[in-house]
């Protein structure tokens, strides 16, 4: 096997780097660059990581158009992972997928992903694109130490909210529009950055969230500059809080949505708020 190679979160990495992985045998993949992230480890680095194996696995012409990721336990970012897919099913239109993230024998993530041959019929959107400032009007909006290899924009002034609800986001690489899977992969990195709960809830530094389970629909996979992500929180009840979103691109088609259920917890004295992508529950 490679040796792996490992990055600080802050170091020169593209997030294409994090997405190459190397078959260790048949449908057992790892990725080959570790980012020792002092966040803790990236769901959604994992998710997209799972999503590139089960890509990997399926035919020319299938291109992912829906995933379902079910987060289990805490991952620790400086040791290596290995992704487990296995072929539920290979038709003519669709293939199905599913793919286990495990790390030291236990899983961290249970992914279902579907890939489907295009078709010809309608072309239609339901949701807008929101009247916003263009990226180009912004200044770049400084996330997280994970966010590798990818530029944020926010057009919202909300300064005291850690995460933005709507913002832009430009991923580093050039993609090739031949592996519109690698543009999937690229999108599910990004989506599971930021959260739209507290479009609904009032924010809390006192509050922690962790992911439960994330699910994305690729509508149309293309490659664009700069993608809008626009972000509503639907429920907090229970412990739990859900939040849905769109994905446009620059001219306003719609890209992607995407859907989110995590914890939604209280801590006992002032500790600063933070989302956590996977945890103990």
């Amino acid at each position: 096997m490679r040796p792996l190679e490992t990055t600080g979160a802050t170091a020169e990495v593209r997030l294409s780097d994090l997405l190459e992985l190397e078959a260790v045998e048949v449908d057992l993949f790892r990725p080959v660059t570790l980012c020792d992230d002092p966040e803790g480890l990236y769901g959604g680095q994992v998710l997209a990581q799972a999503l590139r194996a089960a890509s990997l696995t399926v035919g020319d012409g299938f291109v992912a158009h829906s995933l379902h990721g079910y987060f289990v336990r805490q991952g620790d970012p400086r040791r290596s992972l290995l992704l487990r897919v296995f072929r539920d099913r290979d038709g003519r239109s669709y293939a199905a997928r599913r793919v286990l993230a495990i790390q030291d024998g236990e899983v961290l993530l249970n992914v279902l992903s579907s890939f489907h041959r295009g078709e010809d019929g309608p072309d239609v959107q339901g949701p807008s694109a929101p009247h916003v400032p263009r990226p180009e009007e912004l200044a770049d909006h400084e996330l997280s130490t994970r966010a590798v290899g990818v530029v944020f924009r926010d057009v919202q002034s909300a300064p005291v909210v850690p995460t933005p609800e709507r913002f832009w986001a430009r991923v580093a690489d050039d993609v090739p529009a031949s592996d519109p899977n690698l543009w999937a992969c690229m999108i599910t990195y990004v989506s599971d950055m930021c959260t739209g709960v507290f479009t609904l809830a009032d924010f809390d530094w006192n509050v922690s969230l962790t992911s439960i389970d994330h699910s994305l629909w690729f509508h149309r996979l293309t490659a664009p500059q700069w993608l809008l992500l626009d972000l509503h929180g639907e429920s907090v009840a229970h412990g739990r809080a859900m939040y849905r979103g769109h994905v446009f691109d620059e001219s306003g088609v719609l890209v992607a949505g995407l859907a989110q259920e995590s914890l939604y917890r209280r801590r006992s004295g002032p500790r600063p708020w933070t989302i956590r992508r996977s945890t103990d529950r």
